[in-house]
């Protein structure tokens, strides 16, 4: 077997910073649950930094490890990262790989049902879902193993790319696209329509709302499920979209939630002051102004993505419901 090249992506420690500050705890009570429970949290995290490490040891790679907010620059030259932390981690360090370098996510904090059973009175006990993470550190192993050997290959997760005024975005979303108005008890005003081979299909949709999410597969059982959208199988190719608490859509009501098919693409253009065009969350932004349009499409390189088999089982059990739901609401 010959020696890889291995880049290990640690989860920021500052997520547990009120364990770790050298000053006054914002938790008055220092014996409190939530103290224990957040120190509790930072020393499984860093168990399994140190178990991983030691099992990296053993293997015909060479590898090294950085921690995430470290990391400026586009990752080549490696033949396999792994990421130590959550799905958070692994989102964060997809924008940082390109469709030819594959993603082994190791859940490093996952979530006790015993613990979140026990403290369901006191405090909020649940630790990382960890949906895109295929392994923890009970079968980091054996699945690298077989992943060195061979045995294992990685699944081909749909990206969002994003077009501002033609230009395309730098970062690419692995999960979803919020555009929306910088302060969340803003009204935005936007207008969208579907296209196919340059050619509008679908009507144009004039929105007042609270702003418009775009998600992936892998992403539509995050934000776009809560908000009452449906999950995805995670190898489709298409995207959801929703505009969020929509203000009088009258006529176009029916058009506030759909499919972008993967040959199709969504024009949108910005009519407020000010906006943002967020990418997986709140820490990669893009600011827009009135008068900005903007492309989405899933014409992004795709992100090379080591499946648990619990959700590899999944895939099969949604198709059947994704293709009811798809023919529902591609109208166009």
């Amino acid at each position: 077997m010959s020696r890889r090249r291995l880049l290990m992506l640690l989860k920021p420690i500052d997520v547990y910073s009120d364990s770790q500050s050298d000053g006054p705890s914002r938790i008055t009570n220092p014996h409190s649950q939530m103290l224990r429970h957040l120190e509790n949290r930072l020393k499984v995290h860093n168990d399994a930094i140190n178990f991983c490490q030691n099992i990296l040891c053993r293997k015909p790679v060479e590898w090294k490890s950085v921690v995430l907010n470290n990391l400026s620059q586009p990752i080549h030259d490696v033949d396999l990262v792994v990421t130590v932390g959550g799905d958070g981690t692994l989102l964060q360090a997809s924008h940082f790989i390109d469709d030819s370098v594959p993603v082994l996510g190791v859940n490093s904090d996952p979530t006790r049902a015993e613990e979140v059973e026990k403290l369901s009175n006191e405090i909020d006990a649940t630790r990382s879902t960890g949906y895109l993470c295929a392994v923890t550190v009970n079968n980091f192993e054996q699945v690298l193993d077989n992943i060195l050997e061979g045995l294992t290959i990685p699944s081909n997760l749909t990206r969002i790319s994003i077009c501002v005024n033609s230009q395309v975005l730098s970062t690419y979303a692995l999960n979803d696209v919020l555009i929306a108005h910088p302060c969340p008890a803003a009204v935005s005003q936007f207008s969208f329509k579907i296209k196919s081979d340059d050619q509008p299909c679908s009507p144009l949709v004039n929105s007042r709302s609270s702003g418009l999410r775009v998600s992936t597969a892998a992403g539509s059982t995050a934000a776009m499920l809560s908000a009452g959208g449906f999950p995805m199988p995670i190898l489709s190719e298409d995207l959801q979209f929703m505009v969020r608490e929509p203000i009088s859509p009258g006529e176009t009501s029916s058009l506030v939630h759909g499919l972008i098919k993967s040959h199709q693409s969504m024009d949108a253009t910005w009519f407020c002051k000010e906006g943002a065009i967020y990418i997986d969350g709140s820490h990669v932004f893009y600011s827009i102004q009135n008068g900005d349009t903007i492309e989405i499409s899933s014409k992004a390189p795709i992100l090379k993505v080591f499946l648990s088999q619990r959700l590899q089982t999944t895939v099969k059990k949604l198709e059947e419901a994704y293709l009811q739901k798809k023919e529902l609401l591609c109208k166009y």
